[in-house]
């Protein structure tokens, strides 16, 4: 089983998200307990944003277990038909690229996403398996 991770559940443990992240710390132990870990190159990306050094990024990351899964031209042409899609259905403009890309990803590199922003997800990508970590 492949799980892909969202940035808002790594930031929840990294960061020690006091309400957050115990539950997030313990879906990533199930997950990869159930198989892989993965994440896209823009979750790794936007987790770096909140470490002084790439060091530092690669150091909190590697106790996790999660490794680097790039997009393919599949999973990117998928995404920017889907925020088309959103945009073109009144979709709120807070929504960047970046999110379509992460859930296009999973739809194609992994079985399921573990996320906290379920609604979104499961909205935009119908046939994506979305996991919530603060939901049993």
């Amino acid at each position: 089983m492949i799980t892909a991770v969202d940035t808002n559940v790594l930031l929840d443990v990294l960061g020690a998200d006091p309400t957050f992240g115990p539950s997030s710390a313990k879906a990533l132990r199930t997950a990869l307990h159930q198989g892989q870990l993965i994440a896209c190159d823009v979750v790794w990306a936007e987790v770096a944003g909140s470490f002084a050094s790439a060091t530092a990024v690669l150091n909190a990351l590697k106790p996790l277990n999660l490794e680097f899964s790039a997009l393919t031209i599949e999973a990117a042409l998928e995404a920017g038909l889907a925020w088309k899609a959103y945009r073109q259905s009144g979709g709120a403009r807070t929504r960047v690229v970046a999110d379509f890309l992460i859930g296009a990803h999973a739809i194609f590199h992994a079985d399921r996403l573990l996320t906290r922003d379920r609604g979104f997800y499961r909205s935009c990508f119908k046939r994506l398996k979305v996991l919530d970590p603060t939901t049993p």
